[in-house]
């Protein structure tokens, strides 16, 4: 299969060259049916003035074509019996029969499209022109082209205020999501996800099945989704019929190769015998391995989408179906994937009922050494690698796997051959939903859904595995097994009513969510044969001695919400929007179980007012503001209630007889209550030249109230010495920034170009409520991992999140060791430095993010290219921390450990000190596409094809020296952390096939 698909991959380009050196054959020779020259004028519809540029192609033939002059006057030979297609930025696009005419005399009418677009937001949908909250919409010709991961990497870079990043290079890794901040210290800052209305993950779907992602960014926007909304809403809409009475196929693949996107720079055997010449005491085994490229394969992955349309008006249905299959750099770490959709919608009784039944049937597998998914356990094998003696063997003389003492030093291909994972994951959705129209202006919804998964795991190691040698357990094997299960109701009613220059929508709902999750795990060790794997847990001999393990677990929550918005536009000048959601939940404490989230905005198209209407002339100017309040929901289903644990060690002696017993595990917490966040939003969207330039400028303002925190607390009265209260705020405020252009537009050439900016601070504003204090005004996050054993951030009431909290070296003595500033500013080694003599140092969250998208047309070519970049932070570089260092000479290290620092060697054992924080400024060429569509009716029955080929991660413009300032984690309290052990980045080439019959 992989000889194939490599042959595949050397034949692409061959392929490609034929197919547009056939095309660009034919597209001549069409020209010589061209027989018949005509001429036109096309103005305005609404002032009659010329418009010139204005696009005009053949229709099925996009090779001829022309646009209109500074006259509005064009001139074109075309075919007998032609169909002339005219399109202008700001018109609607229209079409002509040619006949027998010679002379045309055309008008083009406005295009309100932009502003009547349709818009995805909470139960429903709105007009783009009458949104007042701060809303995002991406739809699928604005997607990312070529290999993307998930949902998310379909609008990177588009959206401003969403960060988007891909940390690992695993095929299993889904990309990393942020909006507008970190929001929450033990609850979760991750968007709410909507696959259709029903909660859903940036997997549920394939990208290739997805319509449009819709954002609600602010709080106005997102507060009718309660208290799981706090860290925005992402609202997936997946592709369906349009209820045409023809039938379409549509097919698409890919294969794509990988490579790793930066490796460290390591000591050879070459270099460790010139450094023994050097009086340097290397150990030298006589060999030469690279260890990375060891643990490294050549991955080549597909992917494949078939997607069905039928149908008619009445009676319509959509149907796809996914395979991907990845591989990864690392050797045998590979996952697949199967999706399959049904959408099959039906319409009765003059359309005043219709019904909508949907299935989703999701499988993925993963195999290899250990969980694809696993950054920990592949991070470690990386680790491994970096770290072994380049002279040393992968294998000894008789075969065996060489192995060394050494403290965490271990074969890292051994650990990849004598290990053994698979995983399946299974998930079932199926929803149903009746939209019921008994007048007109008026219908009501309901919409059920149950979503299953179920994930079952196994895992095991040989005899020959550094487990038996290091830990005396004979092979080991272990099975782990979940399930979930999630059902939702949800009824709407839905009133719409226009009346002279009055229009306004009421929207009431009831909302209801119960989820159900259990686990079960075992594992065992010293069997007497590694075949079982782990398929006989039973035969290992640990269970005998009382050393196996065994656990499960079950949790169930609920959540209900009553909700309604009301709506308002006078004139399409002046927009009003209110909403309000009264919701429960299990999770909340007896005396807080429900909660109310209001939120209201006003919106003015200040550029229909008569005073600017001759000013800015068709120009679109609207304001808005907005306020809203949502809420973070305890991430536990149980951290209300009191809990005892089991324990044998733990008990009393009654009787002279020893007797285990219960030890509190939670204290009793009714007062507990969801995390509160209030945010103000302002912003402008607006339009220019025929909406060639446009966009939105949006500034908030947000501040979280009632944080979640783990306080100590006196025992007794209570149980134990620690509780989750609601005490604590934290403050957000930024700015963004969106503008799209549209710089060149012809009947050949079109260029359209996208930026976005994004901007924001934060600050934890105290630690504290009317009766706990913390009894620090900070708390400590990050880890360094041993053997360096120390945290590296801290943050501080009434002052920024994300600092590295650091001793900060000034340079090195004279033996090479590290001096430091302490807290009064003097001078010190670092042996006598105290922990007090740390400090602030650089922050990891970027204080400026940007987003540059091009797409360009020119006849049948298409090119995207997509960058991105972050700015004004810091990484703290663990490659450098851990292996710029010489000391210890049991590890490998980079070649540039022995460069001086101020002209001496250093010489100190490892520690964390600010010299290792740098500059991760970057700016990435993230995508590029380059595409072909072939002329219409090129093969009979085909509508439509297209070729192209893509790279993905192709450029990092930085001076920061690891190895990926985007490979960081940006969420959380540590940011800006490049692990040292990781699955490292990767760069991507696709090629590629579209075809539509």
């Amino acid at each position: 299969m992989k000889r194939t698909l490599s042959r595949l991959i050397r034949e692409i380009p061959q392929f490609l060259l034929c197919s547009m050196a056939l095309v660009l054959f034919l597209s001549e020779n069409a020209l010589a049916f061209a027989d018949r020259q005509i001429t036109g004028t096309v103005v305005s519809a609404e002032d009659k003035n010329p418009l010139p540029g204005v696009t005009i192609i053949v229709k099925g033939n996009n090779t001829i074509g022309t646009a209109t002059d500074t006259e509005g006057k064009f001139k074109l030979t075309v075919p007998e019996e032609s169909t002339l297609i005219l399109s202008y930025i700001g018109y609607i696009s229209q079409e002509i029969i040619v006949g027998s005419r010679n002379d045309f005399s055309i008008e083009m009418a406005s295009d309100q499209k932009q502003l009547s677009e349709v818009v995805v937001i909470g139960y429903g949908t709105q007009k783009k022109g009458d949104i007042t909250s701060s809303v995002a919409s991406v739809k699928r010709e604005d997607f990312i082209k070529g290999t993307v991961r998930d949902a998310a990497q379909l609008v990177q870079g588009k959206v401003a205020g969403l960060r988007i990043t891909t940390p690992s290079g695993s095929p299993a890794a889904n990309t990393q999501i942020n909006l507008r901040g970190i929001n929450s210290i033990n609850g979760t800052s991750d968007p709410l996800i909507l696959v259709d209305g029903i909660p859903g993950g940036l997997n549920t779907v394939a990208p290739e099945d997805i319509e449009s992602v819709d954002v609600l960014k602010d709080g106005s926007a997102a507060a009718i989704y309660g208290t799981r909304a706090t860290g925005g809403v992402i609202l997936i809409t997946t592709r369906k019929n349009k209820g045409g009475s023809k039938s379409t196929i549509e097919y698409s693949n890919y294969v794509n190769i990988q490579t790793i996107a930066r490796r460290p720079e390591l000591l050879t055997g070459d270099d460790y015998r010139q450094k023994i010449k050097e009086g340097i005491d290397y150990q030298d085994y006589g060999g030469n391995t690279d260890w990375l490229s060891e643990i490294m394969q050549k991955p080549v992955s597909h992917n494949h989408n078939l997607t069905l349309f039928g149908g008619n008006s009445t009676t319509n249905f959509t149907g796809s179906v996914n395979y991907r299959d990845w591989e990864g750099i690392f050797l045998r770490s590979g996952q697949n994937r199967f999706t399959g959709r049904a959408d099959l919608n039906h319409s009765m009784f003059n359309n005043k009922l219709k019904t909508n039944l949907q299935l989703i049937n999701r499988v993925t597998r993963s195999k290899g050494p250990v969980n694809p998914a696993d950054n920990a356990a592949w991070g470690y094998i990386y680790r491994q690698a970096i770290i072994r003696n380049p002279t040393d063997r992968v294998r000894t003389d008789t075969g065996a796997w060489q192995e060394r003492d050494g403290y965490f030093y271990e074969n890292p291909v051994s650990r990849i051959y004598e290990s053994d994972f698979e995983g399946t994951y299974k998930e079932m959705r199926m929803s149903g939903s009746l939209d019921y129209a008994p007048i007109n202006d008026l219908n009501f919804k309901l919409l059920v859904s149950s979503v299953q998964n179920n994930g079952l795991e196994g895992n095991s190691t040989t005899f020959k595995h550094t487990n038996t040698r290091l830990s005396n357990q004979n092979a080991t094997a272990g099975r782990f097994t979940s399930a979930n299960d999630e059902k939702l109701l949800e009824l709407t009613g839905n009133y719409a009513k226009s009346f002279g220059k009055h229009r306004l929508t009421l929207l009431g709902g009831y909302s209801w969510q119960d989820a159900t999750y259990e686990s079960f795990s075992a594992s065992n060790w010293d069997f007497p044969t590694d075949a079982y794997d782990w398929n006989n847990l039973g035969a290992g001999g640990a269970l005998q001695k009382g050393q196996a393990s065994m656990g499960s677990t079950k949790n169930k929550w609920q959540l209900a919400g009553f909700f309604g918005r009301f709506t308002y536009s006078f004139d399409e000048k002046y927009l009003f929007m209110a909403s309000v959601r009264r919701e429960g939940s299990s999770r909340f404490g007896v005396n807080n179980q429900w909660g109310t989230f209001p939120a209201a905005s006003v919106g003015w198209r200040i550029s229909k007012e008569s005073f600017l209407e001759n000013i800015i002339g068709n120009a679109e100017i609207k304001l808005r503001a907005g306020f809203g309040i949502t809420g973070t929901i305890a991430n536990s289903p149980y951290l209300s209630q009191i809990s005892y644990n089991f324990s044998r060690n733990e008990g009393a002696f009654i009787g002279g007889k020893w007797v285990p017993g219960f030890v509190p595990a939670r204290n009793f917490n009714p007062d507990l209550r969801w995390e509160k966040k209030e945010e103000v939003n302002a912003g402008v969207d607006f339009g220019f030249m025929k909406n060639r330039i446009s966009g939105s400028i949006d500034f908030y303002s947000r501040k979280v109230k009632d944080l979640l925190y783990d306080f100590p607390v006196p025992v007794p009265p209570y149980l134990t010495g620690s509780m989750f209260l609601n005490a604590g705020t934290m403050k957000n405020e930024g700015l963004e920034i969106l503008l799209n252009l549209v710089p060149v537009q012809t009947a050949s050439f079109q260029w359209n170009s996208g930026f976005t900016y994004s901007t924001n601070r934060n600050k934890l504003v105290s630690l504290s409520n009317d009766q706990f204090k913390a009894s620090n005004d900070f708390f400590d996050a990050g880890y360094t991992g041993e053997p360096i054993q120390i945290s590296t951030h801290r943050v501080k009431v009434g002052e920024p999140i994300g600092r590295f909290f650091v001793w900060k070296s000034v340079g090195v003595d004279e033996k090479g060791g590290w001096l430091i500033e302490n807290k009064d500013g003097e001078i010190i080694p670092i042996a006598d430095a105290q922990p007090e003599d740390r400090q602030y140092y650089g922050n990891g969250i970027p204080k400026h993010n940007l987003g540059w998208n091009n797409s360009v047309r020119y006849k049948n070519f298409d090119l995207a290219v997509n960058m991105r970049g972050a700015f004004g932070y810091d990484v703290l570089n663990y490659q450098s921390m851990f292996y710029n260092n010489p000391k210890n000479k049991a590890y490998n290290m980079m070649k540039t450990a022995y460069d001086p620092i101020d002209g001496k060697v250093l010489n100190n054992d490892l520690v964390y000190v600010s010299h290792y924080i740098e500059n991760g400024n970057y700016w990435k060429i993230d995508n590029v596409t380059l595409g072909y569509t072939l002329p219409q009716n090129l093969i009979k029955g085909m509508k439509n094809a297209r070729v192209f080929v893509s790279g993905l991660n192709l450029a990092t413009i930085t001076g920061y020296t690891g190895i990926d300032p985007e490979g960081v984690s940006m969420t959380g309290f540590d940011p800006g952390s490049d692990q040292r052990d990781k699955y490292a980045t990767t760069r991507t080439f696709t090629a590629g096939l579209s075809v539509t019959f």
